[in-house]
């Protein structure tokens, strides 16, 4: 287990499908994360209350509670930011999503080792305290990856004890790259701005803050 996922809390996943929900917690625990599962949205109500994750990983469509009314709970009683799994792509079902505030929406099916890097860039946003921006199948903060950077770094970017971890899971989830080569990619970016990859990984993370308010 890595520092960062070491230090960032507990995932809620929750999806009404056993093997859906044993695969990406399993997933998420392989790559070092702490994780609580629930196949209902009664149980992960109960959960998120007695746990306060970080990050809830949401089915949409189950029996009894949907995950719309779960995200709705968490966002208004505990302030828990979450993200949808889900296998419907509608208008209707994106509009929802847009307005109850995820952070992601991500289309089924999915590899663990997408839905790993889109939990990682998720959770880069919450440490930022970037807000939600308009959804669009996967969040379109990430975008800037390559974004000029010649702004200043934001100070909710400067206040991130460690960016360069933050960083490579944003690129990982923008080029659906292993660790590895988002590394190699951040150093690569760092070099060609004459910069030390701390400060790149500070750069990056302006430019995604700056995408996610521009995009509200």
């Amino acid at each position: 287990m890595n520092a960062a996922t070491a230090s960032s809390g507990k995932i809620l996943v929750v999806d009404d499908d056993r093997l859906v929900l044993a695969t990406v917690t399993h997933g998420l625990a392989q790559a070092g994360y702490q994780v609580i599962d629930a196949d209902n949205g009664d149980d992960a109500i109960l959960l998120a209350r007695e746990h306060r994750p970080v990050l809830a990983l949401l089915d949409i469509r189950m029996e009894g509670k949907s995950g719309f009314d779960v995200a709705e709970t968490l966002r208004d009683a505990y302030a828990i930011p979450f993200m949808f799994l889900s296998a419907f792509a509608d208008e209707p079902t994106r509009r929802q999503v847009e307005a109850l505030g995820a952070l992601d929406y991500l289309i089924k099916p999915l590899g663990v080792g997408q839905i790993v890097p889109a939990v990682e860039a998720a959770l880069a946003r919450v440490r930022l305290g970037v807000p939600a921006a308009a959804v669009a199948g996967t969040a379109p903060a990430v975008a800037a990856a390559d974004a000029p950077a010649a702004a200043p770094v934001a100070t909710s970017v400067a206040a991130v004890a460690d960016p360069v971890p933050l960083a490579v899971g944003v690129l990982m989830h923008r080029y659906s790259l292993q660790r590895d080569a988002a590394w190699q990619r951040l150093q690569r970016l760092a070099a060609e701005q004459k910069v030390d990859v701390a400060r790149q990984a500070e750069r990056l993370l302006a430019a995604v803050e700056e995408l996610a308010r521009s995009a509200l």
